[in-house]
């Protein structure tokens, strides 16, 4: 069972959907970036942090929280609204470096994209 996170973007997530209602959908249904698990266990959910960048601070809080209530995280999806904020809505992120970045500071995967629709 895969463990995850979701982060979204605090600034778009409500322009492009409504209470992450594709993100459940596709968890539910095992499709867009979801796909690669076989069985998913949503331990937390939770915004970006903000611009500009505040992705480190929000993931340290995100690992400490869930470690201390023993539901630790092997992979965080940033939510397709993070991925549409990076092409569209002049987000400051980086996905190649945060991915990089955040992978070897915390040991967590990090995928881009959650649902496809």
């Amino acid at each position: 069972m895969s463990r995850i996170a979701i982060l979204y973007c605090k600034r778009i997530q409500d322009h492009s959907c409504i209470a992450c209602a594709k993100c459940y959908k596709a968890i539910a249904e095992k499709n867009g970036a979801f796909a690669q698990h076989d069985e998913i266990e949503l331990v937390a959910m939770t915004d970006c942090g903000d611009c500009p960048g505040l992705v480190f601070p929000r993931v340290k809080l995100l690992t400490e929280v869930t470690g201390n209530l023993d539901r630790s995280i092997d992979a965080i999806h940033l939510g397709t609204c993070m991925r549409l904020a990076m092409e569209t809505a002049q987000c400051p992120i980086d996905f190649d470096e945060l991915k990089l970045n955040l992978e070897n500071r915390f040991g967590i995967k990090v995928i881009l994209g959650t649902h496809t629709y």
